[in-house]
């Protein structure tokens, strides 16, 4: 079942002690707008899996974050949200992960639950309900092996 989420206000996520980002809803716009991020555009042909989901991450948090709190320079002054700062605070391997997890990946468990098939009628997976009726004088024949 899916669960719809009326509400388009923003959520807050904890992604590591101290750091919390201030996120809009994953959106359908937000996505397609991720998408067609002239940075994926740019990436080479022959650009890694692991390169794209980077680059991915990125164009989806420069347009999701709205506001965070614990993210400081090297002063430990507070600075505000910028496009190279959520780059950069993405390169950081726990926070590209919880971001992943928390955000990211809420959307990709959804598009992944739309693609799941009914089980096979025999083998491991049986339990589908047979839909096609047998007609009416219709000549029935035993599988040949």
């Amino acid at each position: 079942m899916i669960r719809l989420n009326l509400t388009s206000a923003p959520a807050w996520l904890t992604l590591a002690p101290g750091l919390r980002l201030q996120v809009a809803p994953l959106t359908t716009a937000l996505m397609v707008s991720a998408r067609a991020d002239p940075v994926l555009e740019g990436l080479p042909d022959n650009a890694t899996q692991e390169e794209l989901a980077l680059a991915m991450a990125k164009a989806v948090a420069r347009r999701a974050v709205l506001d965070w709190e614990g993210v400081g320079d090297d002063a430990g002054d507070a600075v505000p949200v910028s496009p190279e700062g959520i780059d950069a605070l993405l390169e950081i391997w726990p926070v590209f992960e919880a971001f992943q997890t928390q955000y990211v990946a809420k959307g990709l468990i959804l598009d992944a639950e739309k693609n799941v098939s009914a089980p096979l009628p025999n083998g491991p997976s049986a339990g589908a309900t047979a839909t096609a009726r047998p007609v009416k004088g219709a000549a029935q024949t035993a599988p040949q092996d």
